[in-house]
């Protein structure tokens, strides 16, 4: 089986940049390569271009074997150095970076589009080379407009070009056909280990989020959006228990019988939330408002609002009906929900 190879994400490029650019000013020789520290505590050691422009570095790209439109980008830092030791550092788009319009997402209405986990990345880095100095930090992609045509961006509010991102600076392989293949492949060890029950998350936020709550089953493994896949490997291996356990705005999806979850493949969120606050008896006016919410975060803001939420409850029991259908009726199946905190939104086995 061919090993898939990691790539970094744009979140890493950015915050390697940004240190290279500080260096570069600081020293007056910008550096071919810097060691950046991530979120699950590996370093990474990337290359870093200048430009013609004094202190602007940026750091190409690199998916490895992950489909990623941002594969073989620039992704661009100049750090502007302030006398004051206030410890502010502040983010500017330049070229390629898009702005959030829409409320509900992790960032602010107006502030470019560099995910919270990145910000952090970034400021970690910078601070080591200029301690509690004032920083303006001006993220760019060149083409990077044009790129974000190819995603969400413009569905989830967020204008004029990419996002930076990344919860662990690593970007995890997901060639399609190697992949499944490399996932039944450890279900197939599970259950050949004695495991009868088995957790199936997302990824890593997913399995940290079910952490806090479940000691059961000990095992579990990131499926990416291949749940249908997995849950079909599950009933012929004889699992008797699969929880799938992630954020809401994935898995919620199961509950149409929508069992590969990437974005590209289906979505239909607004349409199941609309469906089962319906169902509850909202509004003509209500149901509009949710239809049109731009986030997850955002309908679950209205809902609150209306005393909707139970709808959770019943989106989590409907994603465990059919995800025991494509087990073939061979697993009992328990769905959990989560909403962005990490708290529980929806449990197939709770009942309100």
């Amino acid at each position: 089986m061919k090993q898939l190879k990691e790539g970094f994400t744009t979140g890493s490029c950015a915050a390697a940049a940004s240190l290279a650019s500080v260096i570069w000013q600081t020293t007056g020789t910008c550096p071919s390569v810097v060691e950046i520290d991530t979120p699950i505590k590996r370093f990474l050691r990337l290359s870093v271009h200048k430009t013609e422009q004094y202190g602007k570095c940026y750091v190409v790209k690199d998916a490895g074997d992950d489909p990623d439109v941002t594969h073989g980008c620039h992704v661009e830092s100049i750090v502007e150095i302030g006398a004051e030791e206030d410890g502010i550092v502040e983010f500017r788009a330049g070229i390629g970076i898009g702005i959030a319009t829409q409320e509900g997402l992790k960032i602010q209405v107006g502030e470019p589009a560099i995910n919270p986990i990145p910000r952090q990345m970034i400021q970690n880095e910078i601070k080591k080379i200029i301690g509690k100095r004032h920083a303006i930090v001006t993220i760019s992609i060149p083409n990077g407009e044009e790129l974000a045509k190819k995603t969400l961006n413009g569905k989830l509010g967020i204008i004029g070009g990419l996002s930076i991102l990344g919860t662990t600076g690593i970007v995890r392989p997901m060639s399609e056909e190697a992949l499944k293949d490399s996932l039944a492949y450890e279900l197939q060890m599970r259950r050949k280990q004695g495991n009868e029950e088995i957790l199936l998350v997302p990824g890593l936020a997913g399995e940290r989020m079910a952490r806090k709550y479940l000691k059961e089953p000990k095992y579990a493994i990131q499926m990416s959006n291949y749940v249908g896949f997995m849950l079909e490997q599950a009933g012929e291996l004889g699992f008797k228990k699969a929880v799938l356990a992630g954020a809401v705005g994935k898995l919620m999806k199961l509950s149409a019988g929508i069992m590969n979850t990437h974005s590209h493949v289906a979505d239909g969120r607004n349409e199941i939330i609309c469906t089962h606050a319906g169902l509850l008896g909202a509004s003509q006016e209500v149901l509009k408002e949710l239809y049109e919410s731009k986030t997850t975060e955002k309908a679950i803001e209205i809902l609150k609002r209306e005393n909707l939420m139970d709808i959770w409850q019943e989106i989590a029991k409907r994603g465990a009906y059919h995800a025991k259908i494509r087990t073939g009726y061979a697993t009992e199946i328990r769905v959990i929900l989560f909403d962005k905190n990490g708290t529980i939104i929806g449990d197939s086995l709770e009942e309100r």
